[in-house]
């Protein structure tokens, strides 16, 4: 099990203090942040709302914890928002990378800040491990056996983490998490990674699965900008951690069903 790696996870951004809501930005700020005029927002579609996913409403626009953040974020900075709504989270990394879109939220890890500049978390989580039924696998140690069949989301922080711990088996990328639920489901996978906080409202869609105890990793769920945009790093990173502490992401968590999670501390306590 990996720690917490704060150093990541609660990006200071030299806010010092109680920042004070961030209004419109100024030109220099918008044309980093919206250099389109409109904000281009990345988010990861499933069958469930959870501290990251996201569910299409009856209008095809997406709704959850992200989308719900990202128009706020729009709101404040007085600009139109237009959402990319991919299957995993290596997409929309690949297109924040790429200055395809603008910003989106996604897991921190080393691999991605090598891709995109990330501001502060809004949540942390644990990954585990969904087990079909009729599995012998009672614990996290016993995944990591010959004959194990893993499977993980491409491009995510998870299957990366669970690839390199372990050691007697592989882990097998799929592209969305209604793939994974159905190969679960099917028998044709035997242990599917996943966030533990998704996993929650998932594994009852897949009859006799069970969610493994403990942890096998850690981090948190910041918010990301393309690298050599300084001044829109800054706005986001100001914009979240007002949202966290004037309770706007607390009601983005209510308003999905999420009461129980905790909202990650600010990032600028010292």
């Amino acid at each position: 099990m990996e720690p917490i790696q704060f150093g990541l996870l609660l990006c200071a951004t030299a806010l010092g203090g109680r920042a004070a809501p961030p209004g419109q930005p100024d030109a220099a700020t918008l044309g980093e942040l919206a250099p389109t005029g409109t904000l281009r927002f990345g988010v990861v579609t499933a069958p469930e709302r959870t501290s990251f996913f996201v569910v299409k409403d009856a209008g095809g626009q997406p709704s959850g914890v992200p989308a719900d953040l990202a128009r706020e974020l729009a709101r404040r900075a007085g600009i139109p928002i237009e959402f990319m709504v991919a299957p995993n989270s290596g997409l929309v990394t690949d297109a924040v990378s790429s200055g395809a879109i603008d910003a989106a939220f996604m897991p921190v890890d080393d691999e991605r800040s090598k891709k995109v500049d990330f501001g502060p978390v809004y949540f942390v989580f644990e990954n585990t491990y969904l087990v079909r039924a009729g599995s012998d696998i009672q614990t996290i140690a016993d995944v990591d056996r010959p004959g194990v069949r893993v499977i993980g989301i491409s491009g995510t922080t998870t299957i990366r983490t669970s690839a390199r711990l372990l050691k007697q088996t592989t882990v097998t990328p799929v592209p969305s998490v209604d793939e994974a639920l159905a190969m679960i489901g099917s028998g044709e996978a035997d242990a599917f990674a996943l966030t533990r906080d998704s996993l929650a409202p998932l594994a009852a869609r897949v009859p006799g699965a069970r969610i493994l105890d403990g942890a096998f990793h850690r981090t948190g769920i910041g918010i990301a900008v393309p690298k050599n945009r300084p001044d829109a790093l800054a706005y986001v990173s100001a914009f979240l951690e007002d949202a966290k502490t004037s309770g706007i992401v607390r009601r983005a968590f209510d308003a999905a069903g999420l009461k129980q999670l905790a909202v990650a501390p600010a990032s600028n306590t010292r």
